[in-house]
């Protein structure tokens, strides 16, 4: 019997791997750029304490450490991909390790830059703006820039704030040592009946069993764990709230949601539109969702570990690469001529390393950097599933490309406001094509399933922890305290909001707050639903032929980061401060739970 094994890199051909030889021809070379950027980056800690001799000087500055900048991007990218071609070879992880060291170098060496430029009188940025034709383009920079100022207290209090991010960093790393080293899980038994490890990565699996025993054991296993150690965990949790709480109100914001939105300079409007429009539209439709699960699965009673069950079957047809690339070009048409010539122009330049081999990183992504092109790394192995990644990594790519082409270096890079949309309007037109292209009921179910899951993993459930953030802080703010019995109370009634009636809100559930890392970056997960709302309106746009939608779309990736990110959506057609783009995205998944109650042959 021949085992079909994962091939050595030495034997997939070239034209299936990405070019970073367009980067740095050879590692020779990148030692040299290495060795002549060190030198630059010491020449920039020079010019601390000169920012205010004049604008000649800021110019001489701004120019010599974006210089170092391109270049040490370029270094620290090229030194990260090239390791994850096969994380076995030791000479692309010791480039990496240099890169990361130099990056650290690079930090200190211009941390004096921004405490020196807010240490500046406004009219002399003003003036060297004026003086300096070269320095215009920099003025949204500088203007976003010194719109901090109001939040930065004197050098001696600054410097007692530096001291306090080490303490306000424990929490989430005692968090982190717990639940990643120090918590055990215990053993379940697989489909077959054999003893299987469980993991927290292993949960994915699991969860998707078509074993509901296996499913229920998982669930038990991972979800009871964490509630036996909930009050240590509530502690951290407590302890990294009140570090919030502690630096709003140390640099005078009105809360610690305004100190989360106020670097994008986004409103609170955006934040209550989003938690919003999932309290709104749950009953509506998220409780039909679960009806229909419950319905497809047979199900008399359902559980959380009944979300992911598969209630179809992923088509087993295989789909070679190329034949992946033409399925997206004609599901990506809508986007005109320009975009499709340069997504095929991604594919024959070699942006792409394509498929596994031996010791390649797993999983799927977009990187690069100014100077260089975009790069998708993948592990294609032929299902429908990796068609939707090709699309939604090379939405990332693209939205690079354009923003890297269009946009001088300090704009090159868009938010992580933006970071999901072009990514996500890919998939939606990659679903749009292969809905009305699906010549089966199962390839169908399988669609609509897909959809589901993203709608109720991005939007939904994304939104439901935004609001356990916000409830969590407030209580806090106004002297509640964090106790496991209040998170598992307040968790229990977000659940039962959410998934209505027909799901059985388990013990084990209400302690699932315990489990979410992302809580240690607060009021960060709203972003994923901006992000998912903003691709269903520009692809609904696209979709329904609305006059100038394309040519708004591409000069919104065409933006990069050359102005606060809601301008940016709002100039494309996109006004997150209002309800209509919430609304468009809830009317969309309606019309889709509405056909899937028709093809899964249920009554709504």
């Amino acid at each position: 019997m021949t085992i079909n094994e994962v091939p050595e890199r030495k034997s997939i051909p070239d034209k299936d791997k990405w070019n970073l030889e367009a980067i740095y021809p050879t590692f020779e070379a990148w030692r040299n750029a290495y060795d002549q950027t060190t030198a630059g980056i010491e020449e920039l800690g020079k010019y601390s304490g000169k920012l205010g001799e004049g604008s000649a000087t800021l110019l001489e500055f701004i120019r010599k450490e974006e210089a170092v900048s391109l270049e040490l991007g370029k270094l620290y990218v090229y030194a990260n991909m090239k390791s994850h071609e096969d994380l076995r070879e030791s000479k692309p992880m010791e480039l990496a390790s240099l890169a990361e060291s130099l990056m650290v170098k690079y930090s200190a060496a211009t941390a004096f830059f921004e405490p020196e430029i807010l240490a500046l009188p406004h009219e002399y940025i003003n003036d060297c703006i004026k003086n300096e034709h070269e320095l215009t383009r920099y003025e949204f920079f500088f203007r976003k820039l010194l719109r901090e100022r109001e939040h930065i207290l004197s050098h001696e209090l600054e410097e007692l704030l530096a001291r306090a991010g080490e303490m306000k960093a424990v929490p989430e790393n005692a968090f982190t040592l717990l639940t990643d080293a120090d918590m055990p899980f215990p053993n379940i038994q697989d489909e077959s009946g054999n003893p299987a490890e469980l993991t927290e990565e292993r949960w994915y699996r699991f969860s998707r069993s078509k074993d509901r025993r296996v499913r229920h054991d998982a669930f038990t296993g991972i979800y009871g764990t964490y509630a036996k150690y909930q009050h240590a965990i509530s502690a951290l949790y407590s302890g990294s709230v009140k570090g919030d709480i502690f630096y709003s109100r140390a640099r005078k914001y009105k809360d610690s949601l305004d100190m989360a939105l106020f670097s994008e300079n986004v409103p609170e409007d955006v934040y209550s539109n989003v938690v919003g429009t999932a309290r709104e539209y749950s009953p509506k439709l998220m409780h039909k969702l679960v009806a229909l699960r419950k319905n497809a699965l047979s199900l008399e009673d359902f559980h959380f570990y009944d979300l992911n069950a598969p209630i179809s079957h992923e088509p087993e047809r295989r789909i070679d690469f190329p034949e992946a690339v033409e399925i997206a070009v004609k599901a990506l048409a809508p986007l005109g001529d320009e975009y499709i010539s340069d997504f095929k122009r991604g594919i024959s330049e070699r942006w792409i390393d394509i498929y596994e081999n031996k010791g390649k990183r797993k999983g799927a992504y977009s990187w690069g950097t100014y100077g260089t092109s975009p790069y998708v790394l993948l592990n294609y192995d032929g299902t429908l599933h990796d068609v939707f990644t090709l699309v939604h990594e090379m939405g990332h790519s693209l939205h690079s490309y354009y923003s890297r082409n269009n946009q001088p270096q300090v704009y090159a890079d868009y938010t992580i406001l933006l970071a999901e949309v072009a990514s996500t309007t890919n998939e939606a037109l990659l679903l749009e094509y292969l809905l009305n292209d699906s010549q089966d009921t199962e390839s169908r179910k399988w669609l609509l399933s897909y959809y589901y899951d993203m709608v109720r993993a991005t939007f939904f459930r994304q939104a439901m922890f935004a609001d356990f953030e916000r409830e969590t802080h407030k209580h806090a703010e106004s002297g509640g305290v964090l106790t496991p019995e209040y998170l598992n109370d307040l968790w229990r009634k977000l659940n039962a909001h959410c998934y209505g009636p027909d799901m059985t809100i388990d013990d084990e559930l209400c302690a699932e707050w315990a489990r979410i890392p992302h809580f240690y970056s607060a009021f960060y997960v709203y972003k994923y639903v901006t992000g998912f709302t903003a691709a269903n309106a520009f692809s609904s746009a696209i979709l329904n032929h609305e006059e100038g939608a394309v040519d708004r779309y591409l000069n919104f990736l065409k933006s990069g980061g050359s102005d606060y990110s809601l301008n940016i959506l709002r100039r494309a057609g996109v006004d997150l401060t209002e309800a209509g783009p919430f609304e468009r995205t809830m009317r969309t998944f309606g019309e889709r739970l509405n056909e899937g109650f028709k093809v899964w042959g249920i009554e709504a």
